[in-house]
């Protein structure tokens, strides 16, 4: 199902092997992937805004226009998968073709196209939109909310799986027909369709916004409360936090919303409305939190068909090694770099042992860029480069590691608005501790394997096997003391018997 990349004399070029094609009610989209299975790359994401699903509360049909509109995009996405020779090419449509009376005679112009799309139905289309929540948050349990233009699908996760699903006549085009009658009025309306998943509300966990539209309304709250990163996948709200949010945005105006980096016009149209929906939402279904999800229907087609061991696969790390492996890192040199240092930074505390060996991949990688550029460059990797399987927390971790992995251990003040000042602490830790590392024969096997570095009471203490005496220089002892007085250790060189 992959293709490997092709080779540019002695540089491996990804090439994209597999492509989704989306008909939504609002667009019509291509994206084109690479990389991992597990976590694929966005290789191209192309899409018309054709509106399929406009008039299906009034007429129920697909207009002419659009559909004139969607089939030329599909022409060319068709001509683009042909140029790149990519094969392997699913092809879905969902609530305006599934409703409109004239879908299915639309549906046959698409196939003259040489596509062959599937119209899922609302519960295909709820279950495979929690499939993409369920591959970019592995273990996940809640309620999965997909908002698109023609219909909002419900779903229950847990355990890898789903159940419950339904689909709702609540996509952004159809609520500028409920909301016409008044605000009294369109809540009833939405309560009342909100009846048929009274299952949600007695449902654990999150629920998980998906949609461009929930994307907007994260980027929204993030711009306004000046949010240390851009990228709103896993954002978390409280619902008091959500809702206060909402109620602000269902007040707003949209060509005011358009200004805000990030929310297209399009969308900023739609947000007031479905604001004022996801308040009602809150109410009714009472949700632990809400997690903003990046994967939707489109990754969730790629991940179902993964295998067990495929799906098992951490996304993160998946990810993270495929990043980071042409830029000088690999697994196996982390592993063994993170094993070198966990006892001394972590103790018995290895609860966040995944996002340590992400890190160390990137502090590996990032020692390759040229040092005026690292810092910046770095923490762009960790805070703006969406990452599944990783939530804010976890990114701002990562970013102090690499400050202090470039010695800059001092924690950043924003980044306490995603992480505890204990977290930030053992994660400049973990900085400098691979710059220890680093200094110590450039980190090789060799020298690690040759050496430990362990707690015993009050200090840090650094052992070399006799024939590494020689690693025993001044630059090895500042690094060591730095790390030492980051832990509130005293530090000490010696040579002796490393396994010990």
């Amino acid at each position: 199902m992959s293709r490997a990349g092709a080779r540019h004399g002695n540089t491996l070029i990804e090439t994209p092997d597999r492509a989704v094609i989306d008909i939504g009610s609002n667009t019509v989209r291509l994206v084109v992937y690479s990389g991992p299975q597990r976590a694929p790359n966005v290789w191209l994401n192309e899409k018309v805004t054709a509106r399929l699903g406009r008039d299906l509360a009034t007429t129920g049909k697909i207009p002419r226009e659009a559909q004139m509109l969607a089939l030329g995009g599909l022409a060319r996405f068709a001509a683009i998968i042909r140029d790149l020779g990519v094969t392997d090419v699913a092809t879905v449509a969902t609530a305006a073709a599934r409703e409109a009376s004239n879908g299915k005679a639309f549906i046959k112009k698409v196939r003259a196209l040489g596509l062959d799309p599937q119209v899922l139905s609302g519960v295909e289309e709820a279950t495979t939109s929690a499939f993409g929540v369920i591959g970019a948050f592995p273990g996940a349990k809640g309620v999965v909310a997909d908002l698109g233009g023609g219909s909002l699908e419900l779903v229950a996760i847990e355990g890898g799986d789903c159940h419950d699903g339904v689909s709702l006549p609540l996509g952004t085009l159809r609520l500028p027909a409920l909301s016409a009658g008044g605000s009294t009025a369109f809540r009833k309306a939405v309560k009342k369709e909100m009846k048929s998943a009274g299952w949600a509300s007695a449902h654990e966990g999150p629920l998980y916004l998906v949609g461009g539209t929930w994307r907007a309304m994260a980027i929204y709250a993030m711009h306004k409360a000046k949010y240390p990163i851009t990228d709103p996948q896993a954002f978390c709200l409280t619902p008091e936090e959500a809702d206060k949010v909402a109620k602000k945005l269902a007040k707003a105006d949209p060509s005011a919303l358009s200004n805000i980096p990030g929310i297209s016009s399009s969308r900023a149209v739609g947000l007031p409305d479905a604001a004022a929906m996801l308040r009602v939402m809150i109410k009714e279904l009472a949700p632990e939190s809400l997690v903003i999800s990046a994967w939707g229907i489109r990754e969730g087609l790629l991940f179902r068909r993964l295998d067990p061991a495929g799906r098992d696969q951490d996304p993160l790390l998946s990810a993270v090694a495929h990043f980071t492996t042409p830029r000088g890192s690999n697994v196996m040199d982390a592993t063994l770099k993170a094993a070198w240092t966990a006892e001394a930074v972590d103790g018995r505390n290895r609860g966040s042992e995944r996002i340590r060996l992400a890190a160390t991949l990137m502090t590996r990688a990032a020692a390759r860029i040229e040092p005026n550029l690292r810092i910046a460059h770095a923490t762009d990797w960790a805070l703006e480069k969406r990452w599944v399987g990783l939530d804010h927390t976890g990114r701002a971790m990562i970013a102090q590691c690499l400050r202090a992995s470039c010695g800059q251990p001092k924690i950043v003040p924003e980044y306490l608005r995603m992480a505890t000042e204990e977290q930030l602490h053992r994660a400049s830790a973990w900085g400098l501790a691979n710059r220890l590392c680093r200094k110590i024969g450039a980190g090789t096997r060799i020298s690690l394997t040759g050496s430990s570095l362990r707690r015993e009471g009050d200090k840090l203490v650094l052992r070399f096997d006799e024939s590494l005496a020689h690693m025993m220089v001044d630059s090895v002892q500042v690094e060591l003391a730095n790390l030492a007085d980051w832990l509130g250790l005293k530090h000490e060189m010696k040579v002796g018997n490393v396994n010990g």
